[in-house]
């Protein structure tokens, strides 16, 4: 569902990408770890079609994302790690504007999104006011639940627990597993390893925009053995892995 075919991105002088490649296969939930600048976030961009490769291929279920951007956009949920609202809408009126975008009918987008919001536990009560005055968490619900609204097929995350609590975490980590259950793919990309260990089936580490390491768990651990994925982590990338307590900066690729 997700093919990274020798992805490169340059900004000037400065390489993001050298040659990345990997595929994702439905049902899987694929953790995309690094430091920072190591390139997670320009791969996320270059696979929903925000930013162009210098080279390579990305295609999602089939689709040239370049080639075919509507076909490939069409089955992608997208939580960015820095979601933009339009903030003078309530939570339902935004959903259902998404809804509109992937043709789906105001009755089916509104159920769905009556669903999504229950379910991450947004309270009703804020349901009828605008987004401007919501807290950094509700925002992240509603953005979660806008990347669910549409059922795609392939979801991709960039640091998607940012301002939830420990709650809402725990609901994103049972959509994620429902999805994979499903057959939906995912690709997972954060700095809290310790999530990525219990939700993700394969991971892959990736460090001045190349691909260090990819295989389950149990080949890392074949691989490294007594070894905890954080050692791996600052192993691999001679950076020191952030803890899962400390809240994750924001990655800065491009000068």
């Amino acid at each position: 569902m997700i093919e990274a075919i020798g992805l490169e991105k340059s900004y000037g002088k400065v390489a993001a990408l050298r040659g990345v490649t990997f595929t994702a296969h439905p049902g899987e939930v694929l953790g995309y770890l690094g430091p920072n600048g190591a390139g997670k976030s320009t791969t996320v961009k270059i696979l929903t079609g925000l930013q162009p490769a210098t080279a390579g291929t990305a295609r999602i279920g089939g689709f040239d994302i370049a080639a075919e951007p509507l076909e490939a956009k069409r089955l992608i949920g997208l939580v960015p790690e820095s979601g933009a609202l339009y903030e003078a809408l309530t939570p339902v009126e935004y959903l259902r504007f998404v809804g509109q975008l992937y043709d789906l009918t105001a009755q089916e987008a509104g159920k769905r999104a009556a669903e999504l919001l229950e379910f991450l536990e947004l309270d009703p009560a804020t349901w009828p006011r605008r987004m401007g005055g919501f807290s950094k968490g509700m925002k992240q619900r509603v953005v979660i639940a806008a990347a669910f609204l549409h059922r795609p097929r392939v979801i991709i995350f960039d640091e998607p627990l940012n301002g939830l609590d420990v709650n809402a975490t725990i609901k994103v980590k049972q959509l994620i597993a429902t999805e994979a259950a499903r057959g939906g793919t995912i690709l997972y990309c954060s700095h809290l390893l310790d999530v990525v260990e219990r939700v993700c089936s394969r991971i892959i580490i990736l460090d001045d925009g190349e691909i260090r390491l990819d295989g389950s768990l149990a080949d890392i651990q074949m691989r490294f053995p007594g070894r905890t994925l954080e050692a791996v982590f600052q192993e691999l990338t001679g950076k020191r892995a952030e803890r899962s307590t400390e809240a994750s900066p924001q990655e800065v690729e491009s000068p």
